[in-house]
């Protein structure tokens, strides 16, 4: 009989930030140590730490192709190359259009109550501190920073504040998905613990906003208040790219 009880996903690590973090101690030391201090104000200086302290020791090979050009560099006990660039680049792209997204909320009005209108602030503070961490990372990298796509969230904005706190959340979930799904393809361990500080942020604005939202809205695996049960689902890349298209202009 087949077991059809909830099991938490298989992700493979093999080759990935995730495999080398099981096997050295150092690493795994170095990474809890990031992780506790870091938040969205902290994944600045650790994504720069990560990137460009060390002197140069070994050139490191290319793993997948990149939305950036990257240098294939090891600096330290980072490995940077293609495949961690195009991870960054696409968080990048996923972080400006959420940035837009609070930003043309709040240019609108259309957000009246004082708490939630606060929360916005906040939140599309957040944001940009993301895209800030995350352009500066990609040149630390020697990739060329993704540009900001052109976005339109008229649609959304004219259905009012319950679409757009629907449409917030939706976004906010998303991105936390998004984070989750390229963890195990990550190869340096210093850009995982930057990444999985802004995955919680992530995590933590769609825990306020689904609160708010209830089961208002529904978007493939994203449902209601609490939209992933036991364990975190992770979203691939195509899948994001997919959910967000209809906010960008081609």
């Amino acid at each position: 009989m087949e077991d059809t009880r909830l099991k938490p996903p298989e992700v493979s690590s093999e080759g990935s930030a995730l495999r080398e973090l099981s096997r050295d101690e150092s690493s795994r030391k170095r990474f809890l140590k990031m992780m506790g201090g870091a938040g969205a104000v902290g994944a600045f200086s650790i994504f720069l730490a990560a990137c460009g302290d060390d002197e140069e020791e070994t050139t490191g090979g290319g793993g997948g192709t990149g939305t950036g050009s990257g240098t294939g560099t090891e600096t330290g006990s980072t490995q940077a190359d293609n495949g961690d660039v195009e991870i960054v680049n696409y968080a990048l792209t996923l972080e400006h259009l959420e940035n837009d997204f609070y930003k043309a909320v709040l240019e609108s009005g259309a957000i009246t109550d004082k708490a939630i209108g606060a929360a916005a602030t906040e939140i599309q503070m957040n944001e940009q501190e993301h895209v800030d961490a995350l352009t500066a990372t990609v040149n630390q990298l020697g990739g060329t920073p993704a540009e900001a796509p052109k976005t339109n969230f008229d649609s959304v904005l004219e259905g009012g504040p319950k679409v757009i706190l629907a449409t917030a959340a939706m976004v906010e979930n998303i991105g936390a998905a998004a984070y989750l799904g390229q963890a195990a393809r990550v190869k340096s361990p210093d850009i995982l613990a930057a990444a999985l500080s802004i995955h919680t942020v992530e995590a933590r604005h769609a825990a306020a906003l689904n609160f708010l939202t209830g089961d208002t809205f529904k978007m493939g695996k994203f449902v209601g208040s609490i939209p992933d049960g036991p364990f975190a689902k992770p979203a691939e890349m195509d899948e994001v790219l997919k959910l967000v298209q209809p906010f960008i202009v081609s």
